[in-house]
């Protein structure tokens, strides 16, 4: 059992390492800033009795996210952690600039060195979490709820897609692309046809799509149907093959490229940009399968969708049912800071920085 599921079930408070699987050269300060191991390394020697109090804080309203992957790490890396006071928000809670999220309080040579990456952590996670968090909101704008599936796959490194997975899953996306992005909550990643494999088959969809049904007949049959930047036609030729079976189109149109359908009805154009999946287009291919009776098929728009591309397709009523969202979920925006505030017991930190207290905080056992 996950333990994301033993958290929900409320049989653990925090998701600990055995969810994230911590690289051991942590330890070792392998992914430290040099400076913060010197200063452990001379705390060490000559303030070896101190008592620190580090705060970690961002500048802007977001959705949190990476608390129980910090405090993992401090558990699993601190030295002598059972001693540390650590007090923190929840992955998920809606945080005001400046807000406190995060506070240790012990030793500093003993967590000290953990400084940077919590931050890096915390940065992160809560930067796609905010991302996704406005995007499914906007997908909602028009009144429903519209599934918003994380594509992020490939616009950054392998490694990070169980961290981002997770993050996007607090943001409010339940469907993801690959198998490791559900890796720490879900299940497996869900998907259906690339263009290589309409390709593979001569740019034929009505092939392919018989061939993918054919070997995953469990799955729900949505077909890809801009291969031949004639999303129109392809989609009625896999409807009329297909009938109730399936079950939606994929549009991913290029934004350098002009559907066929323009081509062919030149008298709609003239007031707005006919390149890419546009609301035209896609107001077309919905009038096109409702007219011979394909009224159940959904229709999924991917490329290039942003939050604010999404509000300008719901504000216009696009008949959209599902977004595919990847590369403007991974902006990583938001920045954490860590400040030791209290010496001793005692007010000492920086010029301009000061102790806040937040009484939402709750202590880590």
């Amino acid at each position: 059992m996950k333990e994301i599921e033993l958290k929900m079930q409320g049989k653990i408070k925090r998701l600990t390492n055995r969810t994230f699987k911590f690289d051991e050269r942590v330890r070792e300060g392998w992914f430290s800033a040099v400076y913060f191991l010197k200063t452990c390394e001379i705390v060490e020697e000559f303030k070896p009795d101190n008592v620190v109090t580090m705060q970690f804080f961002q500048k802007h309203d977001a959705v949190l996210c990476g608390t129980d992957e910090a405090i993992a790490l401090i558990k699993t890396f601190a030295k002598n952690p059972d001693d540390l006071e650590i007090d923190s928000l929840k992955d998920g809670d809606k945080i005001s600039p400046f807000e406190t999220v995060l506070k240790i309080k012990g030793p500093y040579q003993n967590f000290g060195f953990l400084e940077g990456i919590i931050d890096g952590i915390l940065g992160r996670r809560t930067s796609v979490a905010t991302n996704v968090y406005h995007v499914v909101k906007a997908a909602r704008s028009s009144g429903i709820q519209k599934p918003v599936i994380f594509m992020g796959d490939r616009d950054d490194h392998y490694t990070q897609q169980a961290g981002d997975g997770y993050a996007s899953y607090i943001g409010g996306s339940t469907a993801q692309a690959t198998h490791a992005m559900n890796e720490w909550w879900g299940k497996r990643g869900m998907g259906t046809m690339p263009h290589a494999l309409i390709q593979l088959f001569k740019g034929d969809v009505v092939e392919a799509s018989k061939a993918y049904y054919a070997k995953y007949p469990e799955d729900e049959l949505i077909a890809l149907v801009d291969y031949n930047n004639d999303v129109v036609t392809d989609a009625l030729r896999v409807a009329r093959e297909f009938g109730d079976t399936l079950k939606g189109v994929r549009v991913d149109t290029s934004r350098t490229m002009v559907d066929q359908y323009f081509w062919r009805n030149p008298d709609v154009l003239g007031t707005f940009d006919p390149r890419g999946v546009n609301a035209e287009l896609i107001f077309a291919l919905r009038e096109a399968l409702d007219e011979e009776g394909y009224t159940h098929v959904k229709i999924v728009v991917s490329g290039g969708f942003t939050e604010e591309r999404i509000r300008t397709f719901e504000s216009q009523n696009v008949p959209v049912d599902i977004y595919g969202v990847g590369s403007s979920l991974l902006k990583v925006d938001i920045g954490f800071t860590g400040d030791n505030v209290i010496l001793d017991d005692e007010p000492e930190a920086k010029a301009g920085r000061k102790y806040r207290h937040n009484p939402r905080l709750e202590r880590v056992e």
